[in-house]
């Protein structure tokens, strides 16, 4: 089970999955659609070369995305149960501000992140 606010978004056979963060509110109007918070939980490679991600490995990696090219955490595991619940747990400390998603941006983006912190605080 996932953290509140947290949607399965697809689930592919071989076991990779992707999970969002409040759909339904980054639409472009009310927040960037592109600032989407994203998990995904893969079997491949984490090399920066084209399609290495499309490699299989023995490790599975939870990763969690702000924006396309802001990666809040990144973990490792040895199976994909692990791996489940390494999903859950940084769900988990995302909705419970246990996660300083504020450190990933290397550019501070104070307002769109003073709104995020409403969105999950349910303000």
């Amino acid at each position: 089970m996932l953290a509140e606010g947290w949607r399965l978004w697809n689930e592919e056979p071989s076991g990779r999955a992707i999970v969002v963060f409040r759909p339904d509110v980054f639409d472009a109007d009310r927040f960037p659609a592109p600032c989407l918070p994203t998990v995904y939980l893969t079997d491949g490679s984490r090399r920066a070369r084209p399609g290495s991600g499309q490699r299989r490995t023995d490790e599975w990696h939870v990763t969690l995305f702000l924006e396309p090219e802001v990666e809040a955490e990144s973990t490792t595991f040895d199976d994909r149960a692990a791996a489940l619940e390494g999903v859950r747990d940084v769900t988990e400390r995302f909705v419970g501000g246990a996660l300083d998603y504020r450190g990933a941006y290397q550019v501070p983006r104070e307002a769109y992140l003073d709104e995020l912190d409403n969105l999950i605080r349910g303000e």
